[in-house]
C-alpha cells in the first residue's frame, strides 16, 4: 500500500498541477469540454490510463463537464499513484 500524503505534501504536489485542489482527502479537477462528445471521448481515455495504472478515479460526466477525484482508498488520502494519474489526466486533457 502507498503511504498516505501529508496536507504539507499534497500542498507541495499541488504547485506541480495546475487546475487540480485538495478537497478533503483527495485532489479534485473539473474539466469542460467543446461538447458531450468531445468529454465522453476524454473519459474512455482517463478510464483506460487508470486501468493500466490499477487505480480507478471518480469520474463524473454530466454533459461537456467532467470532474475527478483522486484518492487512494487503500490509504485513506493521496499518494504518489494519484498524484501521477494526476499527471497522466494533464497530458490527455
Amino acid at each position: 500500500m502507498a503511504a498516505r500524503f501529508s496536507p504539507a505534501e499534497v500542498a507541495q504536489a499541488l504547485i506541480e498541477l495546475p487546475g487540480w485542489t485538495a478537497d478533503g482527502d483527495a485532489i479534485v479537477r473539473t474539466l469542460k469540454f467543446a461538447d458531450h462528445i468531445a468529454a465522453v471521448g476524454f473519459v474512455v481515455k482517463v478510464a483506460m490510463a487508470a486501468e493500466v495504472m490499477d487505480h480507478h478515479p471518480d469520474l463524473r460526466l454530466v454533459y461537456d463537464t467532467v470532474a475527478i477525484r483522486l484518492n487512494s482508498h487503500d490509504a485513506g488520502g493521496v499518494t504518489d499513484r494519484d498524484v501521477r494519474l494526476a499527471r497522466r489526466i494533464d497530458q490527455l486533457a
